[in-house]
C-alpha cells in the first residue's frame, strides 16, 4: 500500500518521513492541496531504481540486437574472456 504524506510533514516531520523511507523501502507521495505532487525515498530505493533501469537499458539493446538477427556470442566464448581478464588484473 502507497504511503501518502501531505507536503507540510516534510517540514515538520522530516525524521518520520526518513524513517518510514527506510523502515519500507518504498517511495513516499507526498501531496499538495490535496494533488500529488512529489515523490520522496531513500538513496538505497533509489540506487535499486537505477540499477534495474540500467539492466531493463541493457535488456532492450540486446532485445534488439537478437530481433536484427544478431546471434551474440557463446557462453564457452564469454567465459574464456572473463578468465583471460581475471588473469591479467592479477
Amino acid at each position: 500500500m502507497p504511503v501518502i504524506k501531505p507536503i507540510s510533514d516534510l517540514r515538520n516531520k522530516a525524521n518520520e518521513i526518513s524513517k518510514i523511507a527506510h523502515h519500507y523501502d518504498e517511495p513516499i507521495f507526498i501531496t499538495k492541496n490535496g494533488e500529488g505532487d512529489l515523490v520522496v525515498m531513500s538513496m538505497a530505493h533509489y540506487s535499486k531504481l537505477q540499477l534495474k533501469l540500467d539492466l531493463f537499458s541493457k535488456l532492450a539493446v540486446a532485445q534488439a540486437q537478437k530481433a536484427a538477427g544478431d546471434k551474440g556470442r557463446t557462453l564457452s566464448d564469454v567465459m574464456k574472456d572473463i578468465r583471460k581478464q581475471l588473469h591479467e588484473e592479477i
